[in-house]
């Protein structure tokens, strides 16, 4: 009986499903990267596949040599991706040489733990996960990449361009500078720099609310004794599972009646009612983790309540304070449906109020990419910059809260 989990036949089958993949990656990338349409090839992707899968068994070198030589053979019409212009040799050369090392080494780095021969059951499933680990890997890059990609070259783009070929994402240096033209009309033309400044302010002033409200209720929830302190420990996110649609209509009648609506100070008012529950569950996690001894060692010194709150706990609490600003600022800074059903005026727009206002068949779509692009990179960037704060503060008393 023949046996089927060897590596032979698990790197053909894992060869198979990666060479798609790679071809896939490859043919999205060069179209994008050209405006050329590239085209996976199913039946030499299984020919190739198969061949990538059977050639990593045989060690790193064979493996390299497959590679460069499915690439080189892959222009003449056997290639696992199909080029819309057939002349252009040195272009469909690299595009082959690209996705066969994709998936060749890929195929390679999959099986490399499998031993040749019959595999364990361990050594089969440690196969399988590599494969669906880089598959995820794949899927949740391209989910993310793709979408700001297409949204950064169409703010590249003029109307003409668009007009005459809407899926050509390629980039074209040539123009200059006249390249961020849409970018410099939306502040001329459109008040962007207006809705950047409120936005800005109205996250702070959230950040600065939520905090002054969250903290001393995360630490009383977590280090003091009361009536119905358990109840209000379990309640606290109870508001998030009813729907801010539901609670949108009363929202705007109450806003209308007090004279709130359309105005920066009924915004910074309502923002804080979202973002305070989700800061006072973080916190009191963070609280209950820190050891009590140092705070009644404070309080034995004779420092009030309130002392040893400012002067013990807020230093520790650094980290996990650090995060719920960063999540707090970026909640405040996408909010959209309250500014969108509350603000009408354009000089009290937020940014994601003002990037609405700009979706309409009047208004060139070049500058609705460029708007979301400057609307997504500061907070992509303050992000990744405390990306270490907000991970540190997130995981902090998770053990004991």
């Amino acid at each position: 009986m023949i046996r089927l989990r060897t590596k032979a036949i698990t790197a053909a089958t894992s060869g198979i499903i990666w060479t798609f993949i790679a071809a896939t990656i490859t043919a999205i990338a060069v179209s994008f990267a050209t405006g050329l349409p590239y085209r996976p090839e199913p039946l030499w992707i299984l020919i190739w596949g198969i061949l990538a899968g059977l050639a990593v068994t045989r060690g790193r070198w064979v493996a390299i040599g497959t590679a460069i030589a499915l690439a080189v053979i892959a222009p003449l019409g056997l290639g696992i991706v199909s080029a819309a212009d057939s002349s252009a040799v040195v272009a469909n050369l690299f595009t082959h040489l690209v996705a066969t090392t994709i998936a060749v080494g890929g195929t390679y780095a999959i099986t490399i733990t499998a031993p040749n021969g019959p595999l364990t059951r361990h050594e089969f499933e440690d196969v399988i996960i590599r494969l669906c680990t880089a598959i995820g890997y794949v899927f949740f890059t391209a989910i993310v990449v793709i979408p700001f990609y297409v949204m950064l070259m169409t703010s590249f783009k003029n109307q003409s361009e668009l007009v005459q070929n809407p899926l050509d994402f390629s980039l074209d240096l040539g123009k200059g500078w006249d390249l961020f033209r849409s970018y410099y009309e939306l502040f001329a033309n459109f008040e962007f720099g207006t809705y950047m400044a409120n936005s800005l302010f109205i996250s702070v002033v959230t950040v600065f609310i939520t905090l002054a409200f969250s903290i001393p209720g995360a630490y009383a929830v977590a280090r003091l004794r009361f009536s119905g302190r358990a109840a209000f420990s379990r309640s606290i996110l109870l508001i998030y599972m009813v729907p801010m649609i539901v609670l949108a209509l009363p929202i705007y009648i109450a806003f209308s009646i007090t004279g709130l609506r359309n105005s920066i100070l009924g915004i910074v008012l309502i923002y804080p009612v979202t973002t305070i529950p989700v800061a006072l569950y973080m916190l009191q996690g963070y609280f209950r983790g820190l050891p009590g001894e140092i705070e009644e060692a404070g309080l034995m010194d004779g420092l009030s309540r309130l002392a040893v709150i400012w002067k013990i706990t807020l230093p520790l609490s650094l980290p996990a304070i650090a995060s719920v600003s960063l999540y707090v600022f970026m909640i405040a800074w996408n909010e959209f449906l309250l500014a969108f059903m509350l603000l009408d005026d354009p000089t009290k727009f937020t940014l994601t109020r003002g990037i609405a206002s700009l979706n309409s068949s009047e208004i060139p779509r070049q500058h609705l990419m460029a708007g979301a692009v400057i609307a997504t990179v500061p907070i992509m960037a303050l992000f990744l910059g405390l990306e270490k704060f907000m991970t540190k503060g997130l995981t902090a008393g998770s053990v004991k809260g």
